[in-house]
């Protein structure tokens, strides 16, 4: 016969209703009797039947995360960090890998409701909180500003005298945040009066095809002296290119990137990238979802609605009803020298 929160308490000394403020984290609890419940538990293998306290509490502690790819280095190290950030306020993660299909994230999002997580993080195109995504009128976004680090990559490879800049792109039918640095880039070019190059690249291509699509790119404009990648994937993937071809970087070909991970800066040192602030973006998202969740479980209230943009501190009503969060992006002097 299993034990049970009676054996819990004759063990540990204490009442069954202690036992059970402990395990649901109501009310005050001292650590030592906290202490005294916890071994108590251990000692007999007790484990509290989760779907009924899920049941009692209107929790389950647990939050669906949904990504486009686990692949990505980027997403690799947001999925890390949102996974601390998560077990700060003791909710567990579940994670699924859409591979970037719409069909796959639907079925992965009605998974969840069914099982009645307490909230989802998604990477891709639906969401409760997405990331770097637009997502609908009352879903919030967390982003960093995209359009200030096109305009930053681009006046960058301007300023080291490009006059030929090619901006490599992931579909631009596609409503998201990131499109908005393709679209700095255009305006920069405009500004100071340059010819403008846009190469779409889809994000569910084959490595081997993007390869093919950058490569016949300069192979029909020798003329290409600057590349603004839309994420370091792609520059690494031009970069690899040019190096093929025999092009001497940062010589005859400057090449920027956008995101900065851990993984791609590891493997490629001399990559010039500007650094998302993977960390506060995990953590703002992690924290506007449990904001959500407890007010809903608490007044069954919509979140309200709010914009942050530059410092996490600086919040603003936002008219949609949707609470957006704009980061900015980092971008340290020792990358910038890369391209000298």
């Amino acid at each position: 016969m299993k034990p049970g929160i009676k054996d819990v308490a004759k063990v540990a000394g204490v009442s069954p209703t202690t036992v059970s403020r402990v395990l649901n984290n109501r009310g005050y609890i001292s650590e030592e009797t906290r202490k005294k419940v916890y071994d108590a538990m251990e000692e007999i293998n007790y484990y509290p039947n989760e779907i009924a306290r899920a049941l009692l509490n209107n929790r389950t502690y647990f939050v669906g995360v949904i990504v486009p790819t686990v692949t990505s280095p980027f997403h690799g190290e947001v999925v890390e960090q949102i996974e601390y950030y998560l077990s700060q306020k003791n909710y567990k993660m579940l994670l699924c890998n859409s591979k970037n299909q719409m069909d796959t994230e639907k079925a992965y999002i009605d998974m969840l409701r069914r099982n009645q997580v307490d909230g989802m993080i998604v990477g891709t195109h639906n969401a409760v909180v997405g990331i770097d995504r637009y997502l609908g009128e009352h879903i919030p976004v967390v982003s960093c500003d995209n359009y200030a680090a096109g305009q930053m990559a681009t006046r960058h490879l301007i300023d080291k005298g490009c006059q030929h800049i090619l901006c490599i792109r992931g579909n631009s039918k596609l409503k998201m945040p990131g499109n908005n640095r393709s679209q700095a880039y255009i305006q920069e070019m405009e500004k100071v009066g340059l010819p403008q190059m846009i190469l779409e690249v889809p994000f569910i291509m084959e490595n081997v095809e993007k390869q093919k699509l950058i490569y016949d790119m300069l192979n029909a404009h020798p003329e290409i002296d600057g590349i603004f990648a839309g994420d370091d994937s792609l520059a690494v993937i031009a970069l690899h290119v040019a190096r093929q071809k025999g092009i001497n970087i940062p010589k005859d070909l400057k090449i920027i990137g956008v995101d900065g991970t851990k993984q791609i800066l590891g493997f490629v040192p001399e990559l010039t990238t500007i650094q998302q602030p993977v960390k506060q973006i995990a953590k703002v998202a992690v924290d506007k979802l449990d904001r959500s969740d407890r007010r809903k479980n608490s007044r069954k209230l919509h979140g309200s609605s709010s914009k942050i943009t530059g410092r996490t501190d600086n919040i603003t009503e936002n008219k949609k009803g949707r609470e957006n969060t704009t980061l900015p992006f980092l971008m340290p002097k020792n990358m910038l020298e890369r391209t000298k």
